[in-house]
């Protein structure tokens, strides 16, 4: 009799799993540990515990432009983001198409601001590019796409990496509120109101102040996205946009890539004003929503520090992970960190429960309650 006979009762997804699990607790410990020893049996017993987060729950990455081969790169579509997502278990990425892209550029000061107002139509123009580039990515390059919870879940259960489609900012809508619908038909689920051109919705954090927050059109827009069944996201958004936008809406607000105010994890950044208040924070956690927080820190561990910030301030079901992935360096520079990520999430004492909720659990409530 065949001694490796039964072996056979595994299925192919345990196979996998297994194998994963062998190769992170060997990549977490770095071969630094004599085999055996107590800090490598917790480094293994902590990548299972991290595996097996990922394996039960969807986990999300709420704000990704899919790295330096991304939806912003000038590169075809390519089997990057999903060779990517396969490697660290991670189920789902917000992808964000940006289309003031054309019109940004970095001032005299290195801020990244919209250098020209943008032609009649130009971001338009571009943003249907950038949706063409992600139906081939969809249609040959690995990826799902959903267009509801349940597209997720039958993608988190087949182990299939999938996309949400996302917008940041609305500045090709040019007042044309059917714009929203047609982006909703071409399957996007999740958009960004403002982002760094001056637009009619509101204001954003690093420009100047004009609307003195959200405009009656920001709310007729807001009003519109809880209509069509997409995430609403105020990232970008000045603080008193913010707080008029949780007025005006009846569903739960996210707020995809930011980080606390003053946060001593980040430390000195140049990125201040895009960070955010207390009162900013708990603004988006009243509506029942979460804020990402995006992976600019020095390392995995000050990155769970940053989260921990945030959690302290909204509690532990209003925060999430939006990496603002692209080509700026970060504490999760490629998805195949994504379940270290979830490992340093519990050797920083987070609970298994608290680090499926950040990892994808707190999305996926928002997911649900805007689109269905």
């Amino acid at each position: 009799m065949d001694c490796c006979s039964h072996c056979h009762t595994f299925t192919r997804r345990q196979w996998m799993w297994r194998s994963a699990l062998t190769s992170l607790a060997a990549l977490l410990a770095g071969g630094a540990e004599p085999r055996g020893s107590t800090a490598a049996a917790q480094t293994a017993e902590t990548a299972n515990a991290a595996l097996e987060i990922l394996r039960k729950s969807i986990s999300v990455d709420v704000h990704t432009h899919g790295g330096t081969s991304g939806i912003t790169s000038q590169v075809p579509p390519n089997d990057g983001l999903a060779t990517g997502m396969r490697a660290g278990s991670l189920a789902v990425a917000c992808l964000a198409d940006v289309p003031d892209a054309p019109v940004l550029g970095r001032n005299a000061a290195g801020v990244l601001t919209a250098l020209r107002t943008p032609e009649p139509g130009q971001l338009y123009r571009y943003h249907l590019e950038r949706l063409a580039w992600v139906d081939e990515m969809v249609a040959h390059h690995g990826l799902r796409r959903a267009l509801s919870a349940a597209d997720l879940e039958a993608a988190h259960a087949a182990r299939q990496p999938a996309i949400v489609g996302d917008v940041e900012g609305l500045d090709f809508l040019e007042g044309k509120l059917e714009r929203l619908e047609q982006a909703h038909q071409r399957g996007v689920r999740h958009v960004q109101l403002v982002h760094y051109t001056p637009n009619d919705i509101g204001d954003f954090q690093t420009g100047i102040v004009t609307h003195h927050g959200l405009t009656s059109y920001g709310a007729e827009v807001i009003r519109a996205c809880h209509r069509l069944g997409l995430v609403c996201d105020v990232a970008h958004a000045t603080e008193e946009m913010v707080k008029q936008a949780a007025k005006v809406a009846t569903r739960p607000l996210l707020l995809s890539h930011t980080a606390l105010s003053g946060s001593r994890a980040m430390g000195a950044t140049p990125l201040v004003a895009r960070q955010i208040s207390p009162d900013h924070a708990r603004a988006i956690a009243e509506t029942g929503g979460a804020i990402g927080i995006w992976h600019f820190f020095g390392s995995l561990e000050k990155y769970v520090d940053g989260l921990k910030e945030m959690i302290d301030v909204v509690g532990i079901d209003h925060v999430c992970v939006g990496t603002d992935q692209q080509t700026n360096p970060g504490a999760v520079q490629d998805y195949a960190q994504w379940v270290q990520l979830v490992a340093a999430m519990l050797r920083g004492g987070l609970s298994p429960e608290e680090a499926g909720k950040i990892a994808g659990g707190n999305y996926m409530r928002i997911f649900r309650a805007a689109v269905g």
